[in-house]
Parts: structure tokens; sequence; C-alpha cells
């Protein structure tokens, strides 16, 4: 039985850093995947490619979600008549209910809903799943051992300042954190060290890459997106409209997913004010968007 190391890449600074130190220590049948989940921002995506050209091989997988909303159109057609949903709600449910071929939206026209801090079904559908059913299950078939590498730090959260370096899970699998004690100093000293440039989304405001927004994304890191990136706004806004006809309320919004009316814009519109969200702040409306502007240190 051979081990086979798996590095799940997001084009971001820990999982990026953790692949050089694979590479620094000659990790041998090292296997890099990047799931593409659809929502990241173009540079997140031309980083991938970047990495690809600098370091190696990468792996691309996709969610799909075709079946799940192909049974949700059965499930509206039926059993939301019963319970006595309005023919309108199920008409337009069923009108949308079709694979669009972006997995995050896909998900969310499945779910009828947009994740949220306290439903965090994204990463488990577009991350977890599709790495073991696609990656993990194929060399568990081939008698082979998976190392599942996960760049997470301790310093990050309670929760992670409570998890080990080594963990067996019981679906045969043993997951290896190599940089917990590591803080985002070493992170980046890492990529230096191997001539290897940050994600550029990292001078530009953001605090974290990958989904853009992200459903955690601080209130700062949302007036840096709207200023900089506001086509990424008006996607999710498009796509609220699309995920409202698949939800039984007939509404469903990326920050609240009820029906309360707090939509990607109204959320924006609250990213401008001071602090208590009640008086616009005065410098964030008049402000362009720096040329750099890093929350670690990143500008020259």
């Amino acid at each position: 039985m051979t081990d086979i190391n798996i590095i799940s890449i997001s084009g971001g600074k820990d999982s990026t850093a953790m692949w050089l130190l694979a590479l620094e220590r000659n990790t041998p049948n090292l296997k890099v995947v990047f799931s593409d989940v659809g929502h990241e921002h173009p540079e997140t995506y031309e980083y991938i490619d970047y990495l690809e050209k600098e370091l190696g091989e990468i792996t691309r997988i996709k969610p799909d979600f075709s079946k799940q909303i192909l049974h949700k159109r059965e499930v509206v057609d039926t059993k939301w008549r019963k319970d006595g949903v309005s023919e309108s709600i199920i008409r337009q449910a069923l009108e949308i209910l079709v694979p669009t071929g972006n997995p995050f939206l896909d998900l969310c026209i499945w779910k009828g809903r947009f994740p949220s801090t306290m439903a965090r079904f994204c990463t488990v559908e577009l991350k977890v799943r599709p790495m073991f059913e696609q990656i993990y299950v194929p060399i568990f078939e081939a008698g082979d051992h998976v190392i599942s590498w996960q760049g997470i730090r301790a310093n990050e959260s309670i929760k992670r300042s409570k998890m080990t370096e080594r963990e067996e899970t019981p679906e045969g699998y043993t997951i290896y954190r190599p940089i917990l004690d590591w803080d985002v100093y070493n992170v980046f000293k890492q990529h230096d060290k191997h001539g290897i440039k940050p994600n550029p989304l990292y001078t530009q405001g953001m605090g974290r890459v990958g989904c853009m927004p992200c459903i955690n994304s601080r209130k700062e890191e949302l007036h840096e997106i709207a200023l900089r990136f506001p086509a990424e706004i008006e996607r999710v806004a498009k796509w609220e409209k699309i995920v409202s006809k698949a939800s039984k309320r007939g509404s469903a919004t990326f920050f609240t997913s009820d029906d309360r009316g707090h939509g990607i814009n109204e959320v924006i519109e609250w990213s401008k004010t001071s602090y208590g969200g009640k008086q616009y702040d005065l410098l964030k409306m008049l402000e362009e968007a720096p040329t750099c502007s890093s929350q670690y240190g990143l500008c020259e």
C-alpha cells in the first residue's frame, strides 16, 4: 500500500505555503487538487494557472449538482403542492430548476438558499465531498492510502487551536496539518523563500481569497470588494434573483437567506457606514481604491 499525499489548494496563502513546504521536503506521491466552485475571483483563476506553471501539475475538479436539481424538480412538482405552496411559486421554481454549470449557483438553486455562517453547507458540498468522491475513492479502490494535507493554522480560531497535527478519520485516511503552528508571517516568508508571489488579491484589501465574496467577509472587506470589483457584487445580485425563484419562500439573499430584505446591495450600503451602521462614513464615500491595500503589510 502506497501513501498518496493530497494537497487541496484554493489560491490562498496557506495552501500555497503548504504546497511549497511539501516540495521543499521532496514529498513523494504528491497530488495537488483545485476544486473549482464557480465563485472565485478571475484573478484567483489566473493565480492557479501561475502556480501550475511555476510549481507543477494541478488536478482540477468541479462539483456537479445536476442530479440533485432534477430530484428537486420532482419534489417541487409533487410535495410542494401537497404542502400548500402557491402555484406561482411552484411555476417559477420549475422554470429556474435547470443546471447552469456553475457549481456554487447550482448548489444554491438546489438548496433554495445561500449558505450562511449558521448553515455552512458550502464547504462540504463544494470542497469536501467532491474531493472525497473524485480523488480519494479512486485511490482507495487502487488499494492505496490517502494523506490529506490541510493548510490550517492554530491562531486562526479557537476551534482550530484545539486541532492536532495528525488525525485518523473513520473513512480510513489521515489528515495532516503541517503548518498548524505557523503564523501569517511564516506563511508569506515561505512564499518569499521560494520566489512565489502571493495571490494579488491580498494587495487589494482582501483578507481571504477564494469565494468572492465569502459569507464570512468582514465589513471592511466587503467595502473593498464593492470599490474594486463591482462586477462581483452585480453577479451575486443576479444570483439572488435566480435562487429566490428556487425557494419555497420566494426569497433568498446572500447574507441572510431569508425574506428580511438584506440583499447584497443593502449589505454593501451598510459597508459604507461608520461604526454602528447608522451613518455613512464620509471618507469611505469619497475614497477611491488605492493601488495597494494589504491587511498583511505586503505593499512596498
